[in-house]
C-alpha cells in the first residue's frame, strides 16, 4: 500500500502525544530521548526526502513543512531534529549515485546532519581530499549515522578555488557537546570535529554549483531532488515555526475559558474585548505565516515537476517568504505570551518553552527576516549588489 503525504502527516500528529511525554526530558537531557527516536523511525518521518529506490518517501516541499509543524506541536526540539535531518538527507539525493548508495544503500533509514558553513581545513590528495575542521552547530549530531559538511575545496597547490559538502561517516567524526542555549535546548546542536578525514572525490558537491541548480545526481526523473537548492534549504527553517505557533494558540485559547485577569473584575481571560482582539491578531499572524510558508513551498514543488529551476527574483521572494512566516511566529507567540500573562514562564507551563524555541529558532542565519527583506527589495528593485550567495 503507497503511503501518501497526508498518511505521513497524519504520523506526525499521532506521535504528538509521546513527544509531549517526553518533552521535559528532551529539554533537561539535551538530546531527543532514543525511544522517541526509535518511534520517529518506525513512522517513517526521517525518510521524507530519501529517495524511493532506497526504501524513502522522496515525498515534497509542502509534506516537509506540515510534518515537521505537526510534530513541533508536540515538541519544538523534536520537530527541528527530523527537519534538518530530512533537508541534509535532501541534500545527500543531491550527490553522484555513487554518494547515495553509501549513505543510504546498506542503511535506508539512515540520517545526515549537516552544516553548510566551510570552517575546516582541506587538502588535495589522489582520489579527493583531507579535510580536518570544527562543525558547529550540528543539529541532530546524537542520532546521525552520516554528516554533509562544508569545506573549501583547493587544487594541487593548496589554493582554495571552490566551497563543497562533503558526505563524512559519522564515526569518522568527534562530538563535543557545546550546545548549552536557552532555547531548542534538545536538538543536540553540537559540535562534530573531524581530523584529517579522507573524503574521496564523489562524496563532494560544489555549493556555488548547486546555488544555480547544477546537482551532481545522474537521476534527473526524480522530481524533489530537481527543487531549487536555496529555497528549500531556507524554507524548512519555517516548519518547526508554524506548529510552535499553533501550539501557543491552542494553549492559551484553551486556558482562557477558566484563567482570570488579576486585578480585574474580569473573571475568565476570555471576556475581555482586550484579550478577544489581541487573540484574533495572534491567530491571523499565525495564519499570515502558514499562507506564504505554503506559497512558497508550492513554487518551489511546482519547478521541480516542472524540471525548472526557480529564477533569481522568485528564489529571493522565498528567502522573505520565510522570514515572513517568521517574524510572524514569533510576534503572535508573544501578544500570546502577553495575554496568559506572568504564569508563562512557571516552569511546568509548556508555553514558556515554546516561547524559548521560537526565539531561538528565529535567529539562525539562513531564516534571519531583515536579511530576507533586504535580498528581496534588491531584487525587486533590481539593485545587482548581492549581500550573500544564499539566493
Amino acid at each position: 500500500m503507497t503511503t501518501t503525504d497526508d498518511d505521513l502527516v497524519a504520523r506526525a500528529v499521532a506521535l504528538q502525544p509521546l513527544l509531549r511525554e517526553h518533552a521535559a526530558r528532551t529539554e533537561t537531557g539535551r538530546r531527543v530521548p532514543d525511544e522517541v527516536i526509535d518511534a520517529l523511525d518506525e513512522a517513517g518521518l526521517f525518510r521524507l526526502a530519501t529517495p524511493r529506490r532506497y526504501g524513502g518517501h522522496q515525498s515534497d516541499m509542502r509534506t516537509m513543512l506540515n510534518v515537521s509543524a505537526a510534530l513541533a506541536e508536540g515538541d519544538g526540539s523534536t520537530s527541528w531534529v527530523v527537519t534538518l535531518v530530512n533537508v541534509c538527507n535532501w541534500l545527500t539525493s543531491l550527490f553522484p549515485a555513487r554518494a547515495q548508495d553509501d549513505v543510504f544503500g546498506g542503511r535506508p533509514g539512515a540520517r545526515v546532519a549537516g552544516v553548510l558553513s566551510p570552517t575546516s581545513t582541506a587538502r588535495r590528495v589522489a582520489g579527493g581530499w583531507r579535510v580536518t575542521g570544527r562543525w558547529y552547530y550540528t543539529s541532530g549530531s546524537w542520532h546521525a549515522h552520516w554528516a554533509v559538511l562544508g569545506v573549501p575545496l583547493t587544487d594541487d597547490s593548496g589554493e582554495v578555488v571552490d566551497q563543497g559538502l562533503a558526505l563524512v561517516p559519522r564515526e569518522d567524526l568527534e562530538l563535543e557537546e557545546t550546545w548549552f542555549v536557552a532555547g531548542m535546548r534538545g536538538t543536540g546542536s553540537n559540535c562534530l570535529i573531524g581530523k584529517d578525514v579522507f573524503v574521496p572525490e564523489y562524496r563532494v558537491l560544489s555549493v556555488p554549483a548547486a546555488i544555480e541548480g547544477d546537482y551532481p545526481t545522474e537521476r534527473k526523473d526524480e522530481v524533489f531532488p530537481r527543487a531549487s537548492f536555496v529555497p528549500v534549504l531556507a524554507l524548512v527553517l519555517a516548519g518547526p515555526q508554524l506548529g510552535l505557533g499553533r501550539a501557543a494558540l491552542a494553549y492559551v485559547t484553551s486556558k482562557a475559558a477558566t484563567k482570570p485577569i488579576s486585578y480585574t473584575f474580569y473573571e475568565t481571560q476570555a471576556e475581555s474585548v482586550a484579550v478577544q482582539t489581541r487573540v484574533a491578531e495572534a491567530a491571523m499572524r499565525v495564519d499570515t505565516a502558514w499562507l506564504h510558508a505554503h506559497r512558497a513551498a508550492d513554487d518551489i514543488d511546482a519547478a521541480a515537476r516542472r524540471g525548472e529551476y526557480l529564477d533569481f527574483l522568485t528564489r529571493a521572494r522565498v528567502r522573505a517568504d520565510t522570514g515572513h512566516a517568521i517574524r510572524n511566529t514569533i510576534d503572535a507567540i508573544q501578544d500570546l505570551v502577553d495575554v496568559h500573562g506572568a504564569g508563562t514562564f512557571a516552569e511546568v507551563n509548556p508555553l514558556q518553552r515554546i516561547w524559548r524555541d521560537a526565539n531561538t529558532a528565529a535567529r539562525h542565519a539562513v531564516a534571519a527576516p531583515m536579511v530576507g527583506m533586504e535580498v528581496y527589495g534588491k531584487a525587486l528593485l533590481g539593485v545587482e549588489e548581492r549581500i550573500t550567495p544564499l539566493v
